[in-house]
């Protein structure tokens, strides 16, 4: 379809996701995108901050490596494409407002650290850490250390230099955060301290770097909106309700699999949370790993298992080796790959 021609709140679903993202007319002008960009740039202002860093639509929320612009998600301009990244990936990452400005006070954090190079900074290097440092497919996070700030979900500002720097930023510019309150006797109240002494000396100058290629554009992704969602939703396959469905009906059974008259038979959901202690110090002895990341699979097998109404048909002892057995493999995976699933 010509672009020209797409009219995207007419289309049924199985059209929509026939169209290919480049011809979406789409744009940040003209939708709620554009307010939320003018207070990141209103806020900028009222620190002093010259910058502005340029936003455009791109595959998902990024800023290119050492390019200072920033990404927002293509499905975010327009409401039937929210409604249709909200069906098929269960949540809209950047949906409201304020989870908007919270990501884009993150994505200003990277772009405002390559338009001045601070990252080249020997004080910056020795407060964040090495920006050279690779990223890794995971990372272990410490969910109580007070030497990182607390702003996205999962703990990120302990993910690598550059994202703890983002993440200290976008706290230091979120206006009303009262950061030397809320952070005091924290360690990482230095971290901000070294942030607003930053933003201080670039006031009110021009950035080293002005402009930044941006990559992954919307307007240059050929692929179709199915393709995309089938690459996406694999990528994040292990976040999805039914990941462990599969493997959990052959180490249980469906309730309708049983005999009715058949009363004495547990639910495996049943079983699971009476041996919860017992599984997660097993499991934790033999992977080493932390018992609340364990603790968090188990929660969500439980999930599982009781929604689909599984059953326990071997005895007991036998069962639960199975599901142990799942379960460690399972953690084993997440400590070598980041995920609880290897990639064929």
């Amino acid at each position: 379809m010509a672009k020209k021609n797409v009219n995207i709140s007419q289309l049924s679903e199985e059209d929509l996701l026939k169209v290919r993202i480049c011809d979406l007319p789409l744009a940040i002008e003209g939708t709620w995108l554009k307010e939320c960009v003018d207070q990141l740039y209103s806020e900028l202002q009222s620190k002093g901050i010259q910058f502005k860093p340029p936003c455009y639509l791109a595959d998902e929320w990024l800023t290119p490596d050492e390019e200072p612009v920033v990404g927002i998600p293509f499905f975010l301009a327009d409401p039937a494409l929210i409604k249709l990244e909200k069906k098929l990936m269960l949540e809209v990452e950047g949906g409201t407002k304020s989870w908007c400005m919270k990501l884009l006070r993150h994505e200003t954090g990277h772009a405002i650290n390559y338009a001045y190079k601070l990252y080249r900074k020997k004080k910056w290097q020795k407060v964040f850490g090495r920006f050279t440092q690779e990223y890794g497919d995971t990372y272990r996070f410490r969910p109580y250390s007070k030497n990182y700030v607390r702003h996205l979900e999962d703990f990120y500002a302990q993910y690598h230099p550059d994202e703890d720097f983002a993440e200290t930023f976008a706290i230091w510019l979120t206006p009303d955060s009262n950061w030397q309150s809320q952070y005091k006797g924290w360690k990482a109240l230095a971290k901000l301290v070294y942030v607003q002494e930053l933003m201080k000396g670039i006031n009110n100058k021009e950035p080293i770097v002005k402009k930044g290629a941006r990559y992954w554009q919307a307007s240059k992704m050929k692929t179709t909106l199915k393709n995309f969602y089938k690459k996406k939703m694999y990528s994040y396959a292990e976040e999805f309700p039914d990941f462990h469905d599969s493997n959990l009906k052959n180490i249980f059974s469906l309730g309708e699999d049983r005999s009715i008259s058949d009363k004495n038979l547990k639910l495996a959901a049943g079983l699971l949370r009476q041996h919860k202690k017992e599984i997660l110090n097993s499991v934790a002895k033999w992977t080493g790993e932390k018992k609340y990341i364990i603790a968090d699979l188990v929660d969500v097998i439980i999930k599982r298992s009781k929604a689909l109404k599984l059953i326990v048909v071997d005895d007991e002892p036998i069962a639960l080796l199975k599901i142990m057995t799942y379960i460690t493999t399972s953690v084993m995976n997440y400590s070598y790959t980041g995920g609880y699933r290897r990639d064929n």
